[in-house]
């Protein structure tokens, strides 16, 4: 395993983009996430999220294979869903960094990938500038769902050492059809933050 993690954006970013939406409809489809999408939907968020001043995508290679990736960029150029709860509370929008989804198949998980996302995120919001906290998200599920794996370890954990905190009443809403449900259904985002 030759494993290499590069952060991209701009024209770079663009070049990647159907490799990181087959990417996200494979790692998405397990559990927490159980995300029953389509190639078609995942081009173009990723196509509106490239575009987004700032914007910028962690990915690792393992040889020529995009094996892992993980987005970020300023909360202002986000969905209204993610930016809603942050100006309810009274957060300047401008000075939030989002980070977006992190990606990674199975077999190259335990490699230290995950501090490299994080890494990779914080260090290109230091370098834009201006940004006094970075933020993310993720879903919340029953611990009695029927589709959770009797192994599954949560990343708690994992985010509290990287200085991450859950943010409580900080949570979005957004909507997607899960792989045992015929329709989109709304599930409860929760932000986690660090100060920058």
């Amino acid at each position: 395993m030759a494993l290499e993690v590069k952060s991209l954006t701009g024209q770079q970013l663009h070049d990647v983009l159907p490799a990181l939406a087959r990417l996200r409809i494979i790692v998405f489809r397990d559990w927490p996430y159980l995300y029953d999408g389509t190639l078609e939907y995942e081009e173009k968020y990723l196509a509106q999220f490239a575009a987004a001043p700032g914007a910028v995508c962690i990915i690792a290679q393992d040889g020529d294979e995009i094996v892992g990736a993980s987005t970020a960029a300023p909360m202002i150029e986000h969905a209204d869903e993610f930016a809603e709860p942050f100006e309810k509370a009274g957060f300047d929008l401008n000075k939030i960094f989002y980070c977006g989804e992190s990606v990674l198949l199975k077999s190259h998980r335990g490699h230290g990938l995950g501090h490299a996302f994080f890494d990779g995120r914080e260090a290109h919001a230091r370098k834009l500038g201006g940004f006094t906290h970075s933020t993310f998200c993720r879903v919340v599920r029953p611990d009695d769902h029927p589709l959770k794996p009797a192994d599954y370890l949560p990343l708690d954990g994992f985010w509290k050492k990287r200085g991450y905190a859950q943010v409580d009443g900080l949570v979005a809403t957004y909507d997607w059809k899960d792989v045992d449900q015929t329709e989109e259904t709304t599930h409860q985002m929760q932000f986690w933050m660090k100060p920058l």
